[in-house]
């Protein structure tokens, strides 16, 4: 796999940051995943001002401009045949040594992940199940794509696979969060439904996208607190991801909704292939 890192083109096994990258060490680096449509990296803007919120909370500065890495991701397909791809950009703290005595972070390491997309039919259901692992609370109010990921991978850990089943987070108040590599939607007598950012979830790309596409459609939308018992009385559920769009849920432990029948889902999935069509 070619990959980018620090302005060069490198075959994965060829990485390697140091043992003092505070990305290493105490965890301190994000990332965006997303992946190009016809060549084109999408809601790529949307992605740059999320990370870039979250270099600035915590004082990482970027030699590189996002105009450039958007350049990095075009010549990677390139590279691979001219294919779209599934893409990860990856940015750590960089050298800091031993010890939290760093104010600034002036030489970060930026790295660009290339893979195939997963071959996954459009539409295709996924049955859901409620974690054991609570929801933690991020550092901050809202929280980053960061390296903090373990609570995810221990969630991880509980279920035989993530390719037919996603697992739904439910925070230390009760609440419903989200799923370990998603955002929840569900649907009520037809309106629509998703826990607010209050919870401690990521403020998804494709979530904001979907939700800005149900205000489009005229939906009524509600953004709060749910229990499970709340949306285990919905008609349909369905979750995002930037790689696989809308991923309609067809049951949750013993309940059953519509899946790819929901009118709702089919809708919205519509509307947001129309939009990549669009650009």
């Amino acid at each position: 796999m070619i990959c980018w890192m620090n302005g060069k083109y490198v075959e994965s096994m060829e990485l390697s940051v140091s043992p003092t990258d505070h990305g290493y060490l105490y965890g301190l680096g994000f990332f965006e995943t997303f992946r190009t449509y016809n060549d084109v990296p999408f809601l790529w803007d949307e992605h740059c001002e999320r990370i870039q919120g979250a270099l600035e909370e915590y004082r990482i500065e970027m030699n590189y401009t996002f105009e450039e890495l958007r350049n990095v991701i075009m010549e990677l397909n390139r590279r691979n045949g001219q294919t779209d791809g599934y893409f990860r950009l990856n940015i750590s703290a960089g050298e800091g040594g031993l010890g939290l005595n760093i104010t600034n972070y002036l030489n970060p390491n930026v790295i660009i992940f290339r893979k195939e997309l997963p071959v996954v039919p459009r539409g295709q259901e996924k049955n859901a199940v409620w974690l054991n692992t609570i929801r933690n609370s991020p550092e901050q109010p809202i929280r980053y794509k960061s390296h903090h990921y373990a609570n995810n991978i221990r969630a991880r850990f509980e279920l035989p696979s993530l390719k037919d089943v996603e697992g739904f987070f439910i925070n230390a108040d009760g609440y419903v969060a989200e799923g370990i590599t998603s955002n929840i939607f569900w649907v009520i007598e037809n309106e629509l439904y998703t826990p607010s950012l209050s919870t401690g979830i990521l403020p998804g790309i494709t979530r904001q996208h979907v939700l800005n596409l149900a205000n489009k459609a005229g939906l009524n939308i509600h953004v709060g607190k749910y229990t499970p018992q709340d949306l285990e009385k919905a008609a349909e559920c369905f979750v995002t991801t930037s790689i696989q769009e809308l991923i309609p849920i067809r049951g949750l432990g013993e309940k059953c909704f519509l899946g790819n029948k929901g009118v709702i889902y089919r809708n919205l999935h519509n509307m947001y292939i129309a939009s990549i069509e669009e650009g």
